[in-house]
C-alpha cells in the first residue's frame, strides 16, 4: 500500500517564518494536488519546547547555524522555531490537512533534535512511525515537504533502512542549503536507492 508523507510544512519553515526555507510555500499547491491521489496521508510536525537544545539561544555565545558536539554527534544550532503552541509551529494555512490520518510530532524532547520522521537524531529513539506503517500494511512512501537537506533527507534514508520503498517528489520539496548541503542531500538520497519522481508522475 502507498502513503504520502508530508514533512514539516509549517509556518516557520515558509517565507516570513523563523527558519524560512527559500520558496518553501511554493510547494503547497503541488502537495495539495498530490493529496487527492492518496488514500493514506501522514503529516509530520516539528514541535519544540521553549529552550530546546538545538536552539542557538540556548547556548551562550553561539549564533544560529553554528555547530556544537552533543553526545549523539554534531548538532547545527538553529534560530528558535516551531515552538509548541505558537503560530510558527502551525501547518501552513493553505495546506489541505483534512485527509491526514496521523500527525507525527518530533523534536519535543528538549535534549535531542529530530530531523527524521522515523528516529530522533540519536538514531535510537523512535517516533513510532515504523510501527504505524507496518500495522497499516504500508510499504511505499512518497515524500514531500521541508527541508530537502534535513528532515526530508533523513526521513528517506531512515525509511529505506527500516525496509520501506521511498520516493521523493522533486517539485514538492525545497531545501535550506547550508554550505552545499542541498547537493549533498540529493546525492545521498539517490545513492541510497530512493526513487526521484515529479508530481506529474502521480497526478498525470
Amino acid at each position: 500500500m502507498n502513503a504520502l508523507l508530508v514533512v514539516d510544512i509549517q509556518n516557520d519553515f515558509c517565507p516570513g517564518g523563523a527558519l524560512a526555507v527559500p520558496e518553501g510555500d511554493e510547494i503547497v499547491p503541488v502537495v495539495n494536488k498530490l493529496i487527492a491521489h492518496f488514500d493514506v496521508i501522514i503529516q509530520t510536525q516539528d514541535w519544540h519546547p521553549s529552550g530546546h537544545h538545538s536552539f542557538a539561544s540556548s547556548h551562550s555565545g553561539k549564533q544560529p547555524y553554528d555547530t556544537i558536539e552533543l553526545k549523539y554527534g554534531t548538532q547545527v544550532l538553529w534560530p528558535n522555531h516551531c515552538v509548541q503552541g505558537t503560530k510558527g509551529a502551525e501547518f501552513h494555512p493553505n495546506l489541505n490537512s483534512d485527509k491526514s490520518q496521523v500527525i507525527i510530532r518530533k523534536g519535543f524532547r528538549k535534549e535531542i533534535d529530530s530531523y527524521s520522521t522515523f528516529f530522533e537524531n540519536d538514531q535510537e529513539t523512535t517516533t513510532g512511525l515504523t510501527g504505524y506503517l507496518k500495522q497499516r500494511g504500508i510499504t511505499n512512501l512518497y515524500t514531500v515537504g521541508l527541508a530537502t537537506d534535513f528532515c526530508v533527507k533523513w526521513s528517506i534514508l531512515d525509511g529505506i533502512d527500516e525496509g520501506f520503498t521511498m520516493h521523493i517528489v522533486k517539485d514538492a520539496v525545497r531545501g535550506i542549503d547550508l554550505n552545499g548541503s542541498l547537493d549533498s542531500a540529493w546525492n545521498e538520497i539517490e545513492s541510497k536507492g530512493a526513487t526521484i519522481i515529479t508530481s506529474e508522475d502521480i497526478t498525470g
